[in-house]
């Protein structure tokens, strides 16, 4: 895909999609203890309610949104559906705002989400996950964006293809080449939008071998890396996995491998940064096969504590933006990518800040800060050339994050973590971020937006008051 075909359109078509957040993070006491309480009635049944859930305990709330056409109304509506979670808790408990958990009791006291009789399939998931790798590594949290292009710009796309193939394969190749890229330049996105830099000692000796000091409260932290929910001891596969990503037919057949062999139970055990969604997400390899891609999954964003929803709006445009210049940017042909992708997505989240660290690009090593202002600099050239022209401020937020490094998240929450300690900083983040959307629901008057009403109704099944 190349730049040229794109500037057959205005910057709306090309920025025209369809868009959804997924927002998982655990419930806490005011002591930073994780709650033990079940799922909170005034969601109502947790199998059937499609906005807000579980994901793999009971003490894990899931904000999933509906899909919208603008990055605008997906974000805003987002921000008010997880007001409104927030603050139907009860008093005493909290949202967790952040990736890495806060103090765990022991692992065989840890809720596994409990389904009705047609749900057990998922609870017996569950179960077998937490047997596989741990009940702790599973309270790990984070946000993913759902994202694909508008019909219409994939319709005219395939209109002007000059190659014999079909409309499902042009579709497929369009979010397979997204999906090679993404993968191999995660890495910066880990650096921009990384914030879990600390645990506690309730929680994974991976993590805290990795870390470098220790607060007074009885948690650990890193001085050298923004994001320890994607590092090594991170929620990962046990064995690197590398299917291939050149085909739809490839990817289903390298899957169907590692399930036969024993290294997955099911497709979605697949833990990768980005995923390929279809139209049946419970029998997703026949699905791609025969439906094709329906939309990109992003699963790299950890929690943000610093704003109320856990995600900052610059953020999610800029993912757009990068989703567009993954699909411009010409790919390596370095045969050995996937494993350079995984170490520099490793290295960037446990070491981003140190000075000697090196990423490799295409097995030469490169300073982060470097490759990523060159990205940069090749995206507001993107823009331009594309004439999307709201797009420097959101740059503008990201270059800067990269020239002076106070200015991330995983850099400003280390300020605060030595001040007060780990689960201190975190739980006055859950007070006051509580706060924030109890003070915003009482400027909204549903009543005046029937579907922010609908919506509402829907999070709140157990206890529908609009």
């Amino acid at each position: 895909m190349n730049l040229y075909r794109l500037k057959d359109f205005t910057a709306r078509e090309i920025l025209r999609g369809s868009f959804g957040i997924e927002w998982e993070t655990l419930r806490v006491k005011k002591d930073g203890r994780l709650s033990l309480t079940p799922h909170p009635t005034v969601f109502g049944d947790k199998y059937t309610n499609p906005i807000v859930t579980t994901d793999f305990s009971e003490s894990q709330i899931e904000i999933i949104t509906p899909t919208f056409n603008t990055i605008d109304k997906a974000f805003d509506t987002f921000s008010i559906l997880s007001d409104l979670v927030n603050s139907s808790l009860p008093d005493d408990e909290y949202l967790w705002f952040q990736s890495i958990p806060c103090i765990l009791p022991y692992w065989n006291q840890i809720p596994i989400a409990k389904y009705p009789k047609e749900g057990k399939t998922s609870q017996k998931y569950r179960e077998n996950l937490a047997n596989k790798y741990g009940v702790k590594k599973q309270m790990i949290s984070g946000v993913h964006f759902n994202f694909s292009f508008s019909d219409y710009l994939i319709d005219r796309l395939f209109e002007n293809e000059v190659e014999d193939i079909s409309y499902k394969e042009f579709k497929n190749n369009i979010y397979l080449k997204i999906t090679r890229n993404y993968i191999r330049y995660c890495w910066l996105i880990i650096y921009l939008t990384g914030a879990s830099i600390g645990s506690h000692k309730t929680f994974s000796p991976e993590c805290i071998h990795l870390m470098d000091k220790k607060d007074e409260y009885g948690s650990y932290y890193s001085t050298r890396g923004p994001s320890f929910r994607n590092a090594s001891c991170g929620y990962k596969n046990i064995k690197d996995l590398f299917p291939s990503y050149d085909s739809v037919r490839e990817f289903v057949k390298d899957l169907q491998e590692f399930i036969n062999n024993g290294d997955l139970s099911e497709a979605k055990e697949l833990y990768s940064q980005i995923r390929l969604k279809t139209k049946n997400p419970s029998d997703l390899l026949n699905s791609l096969k025969q439906d094709g891609i329906e939309y990109l999954e992003i699963r790299t964003l950890d929690i943000n504590p610093f704003y109320k929803c856990g995600l900052v709006k610059h953020d999610m445009k800029f993912l757009h933006l990068f989703l567009i210049y993954m699909l411009i940017k010409e790919e390596s042909d370095y045969p050995n990518w996937q494993l350079e992708s995984k170490l520099n997505e490793e290295n960037a989240a446990e070491r981003g800040y140190v000075d000697s660290m090196r990423l490799l690009k295409d097995g030469k090593e490169v300073k982060l800060k470097d490759w990523a202002c060159e990205i940069i600099e090749e995206m507001y050239e993107m823009c331009e050339e594309l004439n999307i022209t709201k797009a420097d401020l959101t740059l503008n937020l990201m270059y800067d994050r990269i020239l002076k490094e106070d200015l991330t998240y995983g850099k400003r929450l280390l300020k605060l973590i030595r001040e007060n300690g780990y689960i201190n900083t975190h739980i006055q983040f859950s007070k006051n971020n509580k706060q924030s959307s109890i003070y915003n629901l009482e400027k909204i008057d549903f009543n005046k937006c029937e579907e922010l009403k609908k919506y509402a109704n829907i999070a709140l099944s157990g206890n529908k008051v609009f």
